[in-house]
């Protein structure tokens, strides 16, 4: 994964090491691609800025932000290629619109580079036409104008012609308006803007002493996986990258799971980031307000809109990721029962009731939405579901999803006692007790030692790793070393990585290990006190993403190298979360504390 990533909130690009936008959809992040080599090198589209030999350049992000240079080396000389997404302040709201703009430099002697410019759209269906203006190029085929203005010459830029970079060359390409004010002066004005857009937005980022580099990288990550708009922080910014190679565990992740609302939440809350997690909350509110257009149920997954229909389709005319087909878009993830999400969105929207910086904004509190889902836990607090991990054939009742319950029950008891909401507070207080009690006599496993999987069985699952991250296994329980232990013996690699699971699914045996279940582990031993293991497992994670300091879903155990799609929110959502644990002497929980629920 030698990419890249920038953006603006509205839409996000990868560029590669070669200098081409090997992925960007427009105009919003869930939208076809208009570049999508990364699926297909010959049909989906490219952008490259570089050496007419296609050799690679190195890259890095301009210090703090989300600006990428790539600069390459050649006999002749060097030259540099800033990519960007504009964003900043203009007329008191955020300025991003569907514009890339790429600025070439020279550096040292003489270079020369060409560009490839070939635009799709419909994921590659449509083969975009050619209409020259004066100082542009208009690509036909588009819902909305796709625009190319640069001081480059237009007919080289459209015959992959070679130049001297002997001056700074920008272009411009915007999707629906475009660029009417003067290049070069806008450009530059547009990238000091945005520079110090992003350096304003760390300097407002509450950091610990340790891991500054590392976490900063990845709030930025997580602050471009937000979709502004409507607040919604989607899974990653691609479609269809397998898990592993020929597994055919290709999935679109550019949609918002609720199941990870609460990771994301807590990482929010500990970077000090009140606006983003305000819209997030939002979002997740709406989202549940409306579910009786779901069948009065929540489904495990949205659009970025709040969409519920997310029909998976085939692309059969792309090859998909090195070849492995097959290319899906849509995610029949959103047909899933997965009763998780209950508990979890309990907790999102107990920030409305108990942080102070949401009281005082709205005229009331969203009482009746609390006791809707405080029944759907009720309704659903023994029943099997397709559990986290979105099993296609199992139906089990899952340890993860009795955990929810519990912390959302638990929740729902503090904000009845804090606003005096007695009926809520009883039934809540029931409900937090009975999941205790399913949770002790049912999912705990002596013989192994562990909280298992499911209920009555006997499989591990990394996701119960929670069970200390989230406090109800205190450190003090002699059942908590116990329980991280056996994870750690049954589904760590060989190398020290975590799979999820290992027992077959719909799909056969699992491969590579998943990231954040990595990171997920680093947090307990952290909480658990065991240091020395904690910080091994973490520096070995620190040392395994891309060059850029970014990961994907995936790690092959074997080879170190990243699978899956990418970037992936919540393996860099788990860094900041165990970074956090890692770096406090007496770390707390973060803002959710349920453990603390008196009986």
């Amino acid at each position: 994964m030698e990419m890249g990533i920038i953006g603006n909130c509205q839409y996000n690009a990868l560029v590669d090491t070669s200098g081409n936008i090997a992925w960007l959809c427009w105009p919003r992040l869930d939208s076809s691609f208009v570049f999508g080599s990364l699926l297909d090198d010959k049909a989906a589209g490219r952008f490259r800025i570089g050496p007419p030999d296609g050799r690679a350049g190195s890259q890095e992000y301009l210090h703090n932000t989300n600006v990428l240079k790539t600069t390459f080396q050649s006999n002749d000389g060097s030259f540099e290629v800033i990519d960007f997404a504009p964003r900043f302040h203009l007329y008191h709201r955020y300025y991003k619109p569907n514009m890339l703009i790429r600025i070439i430099r020279p550096v040292s002697g003489s270079p020369v580079a060409s560009v490839e410019l070939k635009p799709v759209y419909d994921y590659g269906r449509i083969q975009c036409g050619t209409v020259f203006g004066s100082n542009h190029i208009r690509y036909t085929g588009p819902p909305l104008q796709l625009r190319l203005t640069s001081n480059l010459s237009l007919n080289w830029i459209h015959e992959s012609r070679e130049f001297a970079v002997d001056r700074t060359y920008y272009m411009v390409l915007t999707y629906g308006e475009p660029l009417e004010d003067r290049l070069g002066p806008t450009c530059e004005r547009f990238l000091e803007n945005t520079v110090q857009y992003w350096r304003n937005w760390c300097k407002h980022t509450h950091l610990p002493l340790d891991y500054q580099k590392e976490i900063l990288r990845a709030a930025l990550v997580l602050k471009l996986h937000q979709f502004e708009d409507t607040g919604a922080i989607i899974a990653a910014t691609t479609t269809s990258i397998p898990e592993a190679a020929g597994t055919e565990r290709n999935w679109d992740y550019r949609f918002c799971w609720l199941r990870d609302a609460l990771f994301s939440l807590l990482a929010l809350r500990r970077l000090s980031h009140f606006e983003e997690l305000e819209k997030f909350v939002n979002y997740l509110r709406n989202v549940a307000e409306t579910m009786d257009r779901t069948n009065d149920r929540l489904q495990p997954v949205y659009g970025i809109s709040g969409e519920y229909r997310l029909t998976e389709h085939i692309l059969d005319h792309l090859d998909g990721y090195r070849g492995n087909k097959p290319v899906r878009i849509g995610n029949q993830a959103h047909e899933h029962l997965q009763h998780d999400v209950y508990g979890e969105v309990i907790m999102v929207i107990s920030q409305i009731f108990l942080d102070q910086r949401f009281m005082g904004e709205t005229s009331h509190y969203p009482v009746r939405l609390l006791q809707r889902l405080m029944d759907k836990v009720e309704l659903y607090l023994e029943a099997n579901d397709a559990g986290l991990w979105e099993f296609r054939g199992i139906a089990q009742l899952h340890t993860f999803t009795v955990l929810m319950h519990w912390a959302g029950a638990a929740l729902g008891q503090q904000v009845s006692s804090v606003h005096n909401y007695k009926n809520l507070h009883q039934q809540s207080r029931e409900l937090r007790l009975r999941a205790e009690r399913i949770l002790n006599e049912q999912c705990w496993n002596e013989e192994v030692g562990a909280f298992t999987q499911a209920a009555g069985g006997k499989a591990l699952d990394a996701a119960m790793l929670m069970m200390v991250n989230m406090g109800f296994l205190r450190p003090n329980d002699p059942r908590a070393k116990r329980h991280v232990a056996a994870i750690a013996k049954n589904l760590c690699t060989e190398n020290g990585y975590l799979h999820r699971y290992v027992i077959k699914d719909d799909f056969g045996d699992t491969h590579n290990a998943f990231l954040i279940c990595s990171f997920w582990l680093a947090e307990a031993h952290a909480r658990l006190g065991n240091k020395r293991e904690a910080l091994e497992l973490f520096d070995k994670l620190l040392s395994r993403s891309n060059h850029l300091g970014l990961y994907s879903e995936d790690i092959d155990p074997l080879t170190g190298e990243l699978w899956g799609n990418f970037p992936q929110t919540y393996s860099h959502v788990g860094l900041i979360n165990a970074a956090f644990a890692l770096s406090r002497r007496n770390s707390d929980l973060g803002y959710f504390s349920p453990f603390d629920i008196q009986n």
